[in-house]
């Protein structure tokens, strides 16, 4: 489980965050949604280590990441898991090469047990058979899957994704998303998903914060968004015909 207490950041004179405090738990798939310059972004980079608040706790299983020393964060750092909006992938490196990556910088395994552990989480992914393939010969979607496969190699506790979906189709988006959701119940992963995608909203949203002009606006599951007196979010979620239409049937239906 990841909490965060009181959260609060700034760029210059401009605050961004303002007293944010959320779970995040463990087997469930945790999902960050908000407008542009809502604070997003900078709320999950604020968790993951990449941006440091001015004030708050950030508590991974109990222990809080902005009191930590060098040696701590690099030993947090071999429990978590990066899924980067643009796959982020070494254009030089075969699939498995990127998979091996990780391996091979935190582990002292040796090449042939990092092959072997990279070969598992590209077969988890559905990718068997794509290891000599290089990025550029791959589809978006085999990318972003080749990412997931780096992102849980070293067997993570925690997964950070950024817009996993950005850059692909309806189709492929459903496929990372049943993916993500799939190995987040398999492992028991605390899964932090930062997205405007409303098919991964409504469709894999365990647990759903809502950010609006940097305070957490809402908080809830894909099922009580359809109930929700939030104008803010109501708004945002079902700000076209078709997710009106949506929203209209489930609730209709009685969920």
């Amino acid at each position: 489980m990841i909490e965060i207490k009181n959260i609060n950041k700034s760029f210059e004179d401009k605050q961004v965050l303002f007293d944010i405090s959320a779970e995040f738990h463990a087997g469930k798939t945790n999902l960050i949604i908000g407008q542009s310059g809502s604070g997003k972004t900078v709320l999950l980079k604020s968790i993951v280590g990449l941006m440091t608040p001015e004030t708050g706790q950030i508590l991974y299983d109990g222990r809080n990441s902005l009191a930590m020393n060098v040696r701590q964060i690099k030993e947090l750092r071999k429990e978590i898991g990066m899924l980067f909006q643009g796959a982020a992938l070494f254009d030089s490196e075969t699939v498995l090469g990127n998979v091996i990556f990780p391996l091979r910088m935190h582990t002292k395994d040796s090449y042939q047990q990092c092959k072997k552990r990279a070969e598992f989480c590209l077969e988890r992914v559905n990718l068997r058979g794509a290891d000599k393939l290089y990025p550029s010969e791959i589809s978006g979607g085999m990318q972003k899957r080749v990412a997931i496969a780096r992102a849980i190699a070293l067997n993570p506790k925690y997964l950070f994704c950024d817009e996993p979906n950005s850059g692909l189709d309806p189709k492929t988006s459903l496929v990372i998303d049943e993916l993500l959701s799939d190995i987040t119940h398999e492992y028991n992963i605390t899964t932090i998903i930062n997205t405007h995608d409303m098919n991964s909203v409504l469709g894999i949203g365990e647990h759903i914060i809502f950010i609006n002009k940097g305070h957490k606006a809402w908080e809830g599951t894909s099922q009580m968004i359809t109930h929700s007196d939030n104008k803010d979010l109501e708004d945002f979620v079902f700000a076209t015909p078709l997710f009106k239409d949506v929203k209209g049937y489930l609730a209709s239906q009685g969920k």
